[in-house]
């Protein structure tokens, strides 16, 4: 089974004519994007979209095969002239099946905001599935897909990344499933930004024209095992960790700062970090991290090491000059030698936030300049044992290492 991609654009496309904004001021040559629709095997379309037979025609086919045309947005969205040969568009019932002449099996799902979504077995027995913008199948169960995993999703990654979450969580996705990131729109960073942010999902952007052959084997982005998200004081580096996982189901929040009774402040940071997150996640507030590293589990989100640091110079006496030297030094590098060894064995996939702080002013207490100086040593100790290292300044992610 064969399928090209006509567009991989939001209904609007990219650049949209009349935006001056980044992202569409630099959305040329491969980063342009038509509005999404898909050709499978020259007979079925699915979604009718303004200059489809041009598509088809500069990606080197024709639409004269054509048996289907399937809308899947919310809405029909603006009218859109059937090209000459087509047959009228229509929307398949949620839970539907129909089957096409040629040996296609097309199955409506129902979606969580509107829209139909579209399971596509190939006369092969290959599948793909096409998930309509904004929206992510509703009711899924385990088990719920019994055909097994899809050798192909069309998905809104950028926008719904809880979509892919979901196909995961009931083994309709898995390592092996080719995730093509579509619908993408102006609020997608441009460029390699982008495709930095899918390949962190497991999935890829292609530019429009490309012709996929369902189940082939692809180079499917491999999500680092184990990751170090630095940045400075409101840099933007927990909401960057956070996205990070935000396509996998069940993952676990490692928060380390505790709630700080009284502390008002610090209860409204800690209530936007969790209003922010999936509600699918599972929280854990304790710095005792090398126990959580030894187990098979989800993925784990730890927030953050800076924290972690400063409980674990407390449980050494770390801040009494006499304390340090007389076994606290020793004790704490104990510590961090042991965390990052449960680093370096553990099978979780790990996304670990931290603060750099050695760029600042220097701290005007011994104790500060001390807990500055331990800080470096523990992030450059952590992310010895990382594939991947990101600095984040200004909400911009940097990758330092992978």
């Amino acid at each position: 089974m064969d399928v090209t991609v006509l567009g991989t654009g939001a209904p609007a496309g990219l650049p949209r004519p009349d935006c001056p904004c980044a992202a569409c001021a630099t959305a040329l040559g491969g980063d342009a994007r038509a509005a999404t629709a898909v050709l499978v095997d020259g007979v079925l379309l699915l979604d009718l979209t303004p200059g489809v037979a041009f598509a088809a025609a500069r990606a080197g086919h024709s639409l004269s095969g054509v048996r289907q045309v399937l809308l899947s947005h919310p809405h029909d969205g603006p009218a859109v002239e059937v090209p000459a040969g087509l047959p009228q568009p229509v929307r398949v019932p949620d839970g539907r099946e129909l089957t096409l002449l040629t040996g296609h099996r097309v199955r409506a799902l129902a979606m969580d905001a509107g829209g139909t979504g579209y399971a596509v077995t190939g006369p092969g027995g290959r599948r793909l599935l096409y998930l309509p913008p904004g929206s992510a199948p509703a009711g899924l169960t385990p088990g719920a897909e019994s055909a097994g995993v899809y050798d192909l999703v069309f998905a809104d990654v950028m926008g719904r990344p809880d979509a892919l979450a979901r196909l995961r969580a009931v083994g309709a996705a898995g390592p092996t499933t080719d995730v093509v990131a579509v619908h993408l729109d102006h609020d997608v960073p441009p460029g390699a930004e982008a495709r930095r942010r899918l390949a962190a999902a497991g999935a890829r952007a292609v530019p429009d024209g490309t012709t996929l052959t369902v189940g082939a084997y692809e180079e499917v982005p491999d999500v680092p095992r184990r990751t170090l998200v630095l940045g400075g004081a409101r840099s933007g580096k927990s909401v960057e960790a956070e996205r990070r996982l935000e396509s996998f189901p069940d993952v676990l929040y490692v928060a380390t700062g505790g709630s700080r009774s009284g502390d008002t402040e610090w209860a409204a940071r800690v209530a936007a970090h969790r209003e922010r997150r999936p509600g699918s996640w599972q929280t854990a507030e304790t710095c005792d991290l090398v126990p959580l590293l030894a187990k098979d589990g989800p993925p784990m989100l730890i927030d953050c090491l800076s924290l972690w640091l400063t409980d674990a110079m407390d449980s050494v006496g770390a801040w009494d000059d006499a304390e340090w030297a007389s076994g606290g030094e020793r004790a704490l590098r104990e510590r961090v030698r042991e965390l990052t060894a449960a680093v370096r064995a553990t099978r979780r996939t790990v996304v670990t936030v931290s603060n750099e702080v050695g760029s600042g002013i220097v701290p005007a207490t011994a104790s500060g300049r001390r807990y500055r100086d331990e800080l470096g040593r523990l992030n450059a100790a952590f992310a010895s044992e990382c594939e991947q290292v990101l600095l984040v300044v200004a909400g911009q992610a940097l990758v330092l290492r992978g």
